[in-house]
């Protein structure tokens, strides 16, 4: 009869577990972001187990769990994980669906950073003394790019006035304006930046996504932003909808965004609901 395991073992086993799925994730071209939300779930979910084996009835009371405590888009993203991870277990019958979810046609006001905001929350940067901050912003709205990208903008795209980013196994080529290449020049020039990334931290090591999103929330208080409107991902859906306004391609939006759906796009151009009721008001319904 196989001994009891001590919570210490548990654990230990549970994080050999997740060090062996992180690898499978990374051999399947999985972003550094979707690699660290997958096993962070992937733990949540052996976690809930408590050392019993996963089983159909198992998974399905965990989905149940999940589903009552979370959002419908938040408990599918701990669905998506937990079925990888399953199949990476060899047990790809134990998968659940979904929930499904009816796109809303609109986005919530609450939620979305404007325009006016962005421009608030750069303001407060620059006063702050936070050029670097600022500028990342910036870089990050002129180009759409996930901030995970950030260290594709080089002394040597600054110079050429385009990047190629490769993410997920895809390249996909992205401009930058000559406003962004000038300021980018500027910047690098009086940091003694010449070659590989422009945003460093005083070490030379490419900026992590963490500190990116801390430095964001401390402009909040004092930009008289709502913190929840207020992460790098906002910046790059302001983009789209800036993007789609002037230029409504949907499909050409997707491929400057890298998505390879295009519903995913879509959800990016949603307008607020009180932009919706705005244009709606400016219609000739009432005949």
């Amino acid at each position: 009869m196989e001994a009891e395991k001590s919570p210490e073992q548990e654990g230990r086993s549970v994080s050999r577990e997740m060090e062996g799925y992180a690898s499978y994730l990374d051999g399947c071209e999985k972003s550094p972001a979707t690699v660290e939300k997958y096993t962070r779930y992937a733990r949540a979910f052996l976690v809930y187990l408590d050392g019993a084996e996963a089983t159909r009835e198992g998974v399905l009371k965990w989905k149940k769990a999940v589903t009552a405590r979370y959002t419908a888009a938040g408990a599918n993203g701990m669905i998506a994980a937990v079925n990888s991870f399953v199949a990476y277990l060899g047990r790809p019958e134990l998968k659940v669906a979904a929930l499904r979810v009816q796109r809303r046609m609109f986005t919530l006001a609450e939620s979305e950073l404007g325009e006016r905001e962005f421009k608030k929350l750069v303001s407060q940067a620059e006063h702050n003394g936070g050029g670097r901050l600022s500028l990342v912003m910036r870089t990050l709205l002129a180009t759409g790019i996930r901030v995970s990208e950030l260290g594709f903008i080089t002394a040597e795209a600054v110079t050429a006035g385009h990047t190629e980013i490769t993410l997920k196994g895809k390249t996909r080529a992205i401009f930058l304006t000559p406003a962004l290449c000038a300021a980018l020049h500027g910047y690098a020039l009086a940091r003694g930046i010449t070659r590989g990334p422009i945003f460093v931290t005083r070490t030379g090591k490419p900026l992590d996504r963490f500190s990116i999103w801390r430095g964001m929330k401390k402009l909040c208080g004092s930009a008289r932003v709502a913190a929840k409107k207020v992460f790098p991902h906002n910046l790059r859906k302001l983009f789209a909808r800036i993007f789609y306004s002037h230029i409504p391609k949907l499909a050409r939006l997707a491929d400057v965004l890298g998505h390879s759906n295009v519903n995913t796009t879509r959800a990016y151009t949603a307008l607020s609901g009180e932009s919706l009721r705005e244009q709606l008001s400016a219609l000739p319904l009432m005949l």
